[in-house]
Order: C-alpha cells, then structure tokens, then sequence
C-alpha cells in the first residue's frame, strides 16, 4: 500500500491547490445574497470566472487520482492523508493570506499530522 503514497500526496496536492484557487475566485466575485434567483443569475460569472474555472477542473483531477486510490488501496489507508488537506490550507491561510491560527487549531493540524504519520507507518 505504501507505493501508492506518491499518488495519495499527489491527490492531497491537487484537493489543496483547487481550494485555494476557488477561494481566490470567489473573493474575487462581487457579493451576492443567497437567494435561488441571485445565485441562479451570479452562476456564469462564478463558473466562468477563471480562479474558479481551474479550481473546479483541478478537484476533478483529484477526485480522478482519488477514484484511483480508491481501487488499488484500503479505504481506511488512503482517507485520512486527505487529512493533509487541512493542514495545507490552514498554513495557506496563516502565511498567505493572514488569517489568525489559534492555539486550538495548531493542534488541531498536529494531532491530522500524527494521525497520518501513524496511517502510514502501519501500511
């Protein structure tokens, strides 16, 4: 199981990076309410926006290595390094964008990282 481990980290890469260029789209659209009629007029500048565009064509990349994953490793190996996931984000949003990181959360994302680390020592 543990060859598959670059392909796992690949999916993780891929679920981090498409987040990230969705966030950036969708603060790059002006505000709308959540209404049916104002979400149902915003959904081409949404889709079409092109942070959103390419970070909904780079989750469906990940799903695809996911799916993958899926057929070739147990569930309960490959899930929890998706937990890498959080941790990427939340060090995005601490060094890139300025977003305040509790204590609460920094372990948070050790006890995802031990909880990994552990995952994978076991194969």
């Amino acid at each position: 199981m543990t060859r598959f481990i670059p392909l796992i980290l690949f999916t993780v890469l891929t679920n981090f990076l498409s987040q990230i260029m969705l966030k950036k789209g969708m603060t790059s659209i002006e505000r709308f309410d959540l209404t049916p009629l104002s979400v149902l007029s915003n959904v081409f500048s949404i889709v079409f926006n092109p942070w959103v565009f390419f970070g909904l064509l780079t989750m469906v990349v990940s799903m695809g290595t996911h799916l993958v994953v899926l057929s070739r490793v147990e569930i309960s190996f490959a899930y929890p390094f998706l937990g890498l996931s959080f941790v990427l984000i939340t060090l995005w949003g601490y060094f890139a964008l300025g977003e305040a990181v509790t204590l609460w959360r920094v372990f948070g994302v050790l006890f995802i990282c031990a909880g990994v680390a552990l995952v994978a020592r076991g194969g």
